[in-house]
This record gives C-alpha cells, sequence and structure tokens, in this order.
C-alpha cells in the first residue's frame, strides 16, 4: 500500500462529534468504520452502506501514528466510507480517564486527515461482553486475543448503528 492510494488531508480538520450529533453530518447511504482502540492494536468493524449491519474486518498493529492512520484510511478509501465510529472507553461512573483522553486525541490527530466525520461512542464493557460470547462459542484464549478487538469493534458500532436507526425513528414519529 502506498500514499498515493489515499486522499490528501482535508484543507480542514473533518468535525469529531458525539454519536448523537453524527446523523446531519451524514449523506444518505454509506458505510460506516468502527474502530475500537486498544494501546497495542486498532480493532476495525465496518458496516453496509445501508448501515444496518457491522462486521469485523481486521485487526490493526500499531505503530505509528501516520502508519495506522494511512490503514485506516486506506480501508475507509476500499469500502467508500462516510463517516468513522471510535469508541470512548468512559470510567463505569461516566468520567473521562487516561483512556478516553488518548481516545479524544487520536480523534483530534485523526481528524485531520481526513474529511469523514469522527463519532465518539461510549464502548463501556464492550470488550468484556465480546470476550463472555467468545467463551461461550469456546474460542481459544489464543484466538480470542486475535480477534477480540476487530469483534469489539463490531460491537461498538453495532451499538452506534442501532443508536442511529433508533434516532432515525424518533425524528420520523
Amino acid at each position: 500500500m502506498s500514499d498515493q492510494n489515499v486522499p490528501p488531508p482535508p484543507e480542514a480538520p473533518a468535525p469529531v462529534v458525539p454519536l448523537a450529533e453524527l446523523a446531519p453530518l451524514l449523506a444518505p447511504r454509506g458505510g460506516l468504520i468502527g474502530l475500537d482502540l486498544g494501546t497495542k492494536t486498532i480493532g476495525v468493524a465496518a458496516c453496509d452502506p445501508d448501515r444496518r449491519l457491522a462486521t469485523v474486518v481486521e485487526t490493526v498493529k500499531r505503530t505509528k501514528f501516520t502508519a495506522d492512520a494511512q490503514r485506516l484510511l486506506h480501508l475507509a478509501q476500499d469500502r467508500k466510507t462516510v463517516a468513522f465510529v471510535l469508541g470512548l472507553p468512559l470510567n463505569m461512573d461516566g468520567t473521562e480517564g487516561p483512556r478516553a483522553q488518548a481516545s479524544r486525541a487520536f480523534a483530534r490527530n485523526f481528524s485531520r486527515l481526513t474529511s469523514c466525520p469522527i463519532a465518539l461512542w461510549d464502548e463501556r464493557l464492550s470488550t468484556a461482553a465480546v470476550e463472555r460470547v467468545l467463551i461461550q462459542a469456546d474460542v481459544s484464549r489464543a484466538k480470542r486475543a486475535a480477534v477480540i478487538d476487530q469483534h469489539a469493534a463490531a460491537f461498538i458500532l453495532q451499538g452506534a448503528l442501532d443508536f442511529l436507526a433508533q434516532q432515525a425513528r424518533r425524528i420520523e414519529a
């Protein structure tokens, strides 16, 4: 993959917004990419253009921000993505700790490289929920470690898709 495959950075940073503010920024159709940001990996999921179903894509092993961002931009371009949903790991009491602050910083830096809006979505307990499902499915510990982040990204993205669909139904009613 070369940098020539990825569009140049936009003139102005993309908006970074809470998920509740994303809908007005979206085209009627187009896929979203969900991201589960970890210290060592980034789980990636995507959805169909009608925004109904999230599916796992891959786990990106983190290296340098620029390389990580280029990989995400390449995936987004391949899927004709119109927005990103980034999991925001809030504390159980709803406050933001160091991990949430790191996610916000990633979103702020990434927004300078894309024109696609970035929505932040509460991801509390997403990894724990996915791990329970994988254990119940009798997935080995080694296999779980390899896929948990991309499944957490799909869990986060599906929650965001469900929220956006519910928000649209309320507006139509």
